[in-house]
C-alpha cells in the first residue's frame, strides 16, 4: 500500500487530493475523509478519489496521511488516530506552528512525520511548498514518493526546521502581499480611465512577467530594477516616489510581524500540548 489520504478536504486539501489524483502521466488513487459530508460533493464525479466512511477505514487504506485542517484540530484529530497506526505510515502536516517535536509528544516518538507548508497558488498548480523532516526517520524511497506526489501542484523546497517560520512569511502569507500590491496598481489605472477588467489583468499579467524575468534570467532583482529607470525617465520618479513612501520598508516591516507571529503560535501550540 503506497495511497495518500487527505483528513480535511477544504480549499488547500481538496485542491492537492485533486491535483495529485489526477496527475500527469500517472493516475493515484486519493483516499479523502471529512467530518462535513456537504464537502464530498465536489468529488463524486472523480473515479480516482475514493471517500472513506470513517477514520478507522480511511487509515486502512492510506500509507501518507495529510492533515489538511485547521491547526485548531490537530490535537483532536491525532488523539482519534493514534492507536491505528503502524509504523509504516507517515504523517504530513499542513499546519504553521505544529513542530515535528510536537507532533511526536501527540502521536508518539516513532511516528513518522513531514512537515510542510504549501501556499494558496497550489490551487491552479502553481504552489510552493517547503518541507522538513528527520532524515535519520524516514529511508530515501519514502521521500521520494512524497515529492512525487507534492510535485503534483508545483514545487516543494527542503528546508531546515528552524526557518518555517520564515517560509509562513515568505511563501505561506506573501500572495496576500502581491494581491494588495496588484489591487493597488489596479485602482490607479482606475484613476487614470482603465477599465476595472483590464486594470487588473495588465497589472497581474506585469508583476508576473517580471518574476519571470528573474527566475529565467537568475539576474539580481535590483540589476533588473536598474534596466527599466532610466535616467530622469518616468520609472525612477516612480521609484523614488514610492521610496519616500517607505515602500521597501513595508514590506520588511510586514514579514517581520508574520516571522514573529508564526514563531508566535509555534511557542503557543507547544505549551498547549503540554
Amino acid at each position: 500500500m503506497n495511497n495518500i489520504g487527505f483528513i480535511g478536504i477544504g480549499n488547500m486539501g481538496g485542491a492537492m487530493a485533486k491535483a495529485i489524483a489526477n496527475r500527469e502521466g500517472e493516475l493515484e488513487q486519493v483516499v479523502i475523509y471529512d467530518v462535513n459530508k456537504e464537502s464530498y460533493k465536489k468529488f463524486l464525479d472523480d473515479e480516482h478519489i475514493v471517500i472513506a466512511e470513517n477514520l478507522e477505514k480511511f487509515l486502512k487504506q492510506t500509507k501518507y496521511i495529510v492533515l489538511s485542517i485547521k491547526p485548531q484540530y490537530y490535537e483532536e484529530i491525532c488523539l482519534q488516530i493514534k492507536n491505528f497506526l503502524t509504523p509504516e505510515q507517515i504523517i504530513i502536516t499542513v499546519a504553521p506552528g505544529h513542530s515535528l517535536a510536537m507532533m511526536k509528544e501527540l502521536l508518539g516518538e516513532a511516528t513518522k512525520i513531514i512537515r510542510t507548508m504549501p501556499n494558496t497558488p497550489a490551487l491552479i498548480g502553481a504552489g510552493i511548498t517547503a518541507y522538513t523532516y528527520q532524515q535519520e526517520v524516514l529511508i530515501k524511497d519514502e521521500i521520494d514518493r512524497f515529492l512525487e506526489l507534492f510535485n503534483s501542484f508545483g514545487k516543494t523546497i527542503y528546508v531546515e526546521e528552524k526557518l518555517m517560520a520564515a517560509v509562513v512569511a515568505t511563501t505561506g502569507s506573501s500572495p496576500a502581499y502581491a494581491y494588495m500590491f496588484i489591487e493597488a496598481m489596479a485602482d490607479a489605472a482606475v484613476s487614470f480611465g482603465m477599465a476595472r477588467e483590464s486594470a487588473y489583468e495588465m497589472s497581474a499579467l506585469a508583476i508576473k512577467g517580471a518574476c519571470e524575468m528573474i527566475l529565467q534570467t537568475k539576474k539580481h532583482p535590483g540589476e533588473l530594477k536598474d534596466a527599466v529607470t532610466s535616467p530622469g525617465g518616468t520609472t525612477i520618479q516612480a521609484v523614488t516616489t514610492l521610496e519616500e513612501f517607505g515602500f521597501r520598508n513595508s514590506i520588511i516591516k510586514g514579514m517581520m510581524a508574520c516571522y514573529h507571529k508564526a514563531n508566535q503560535m509555534g511557542h503557543e501550540s507547544q505549551n498547549k500540548g503540554r
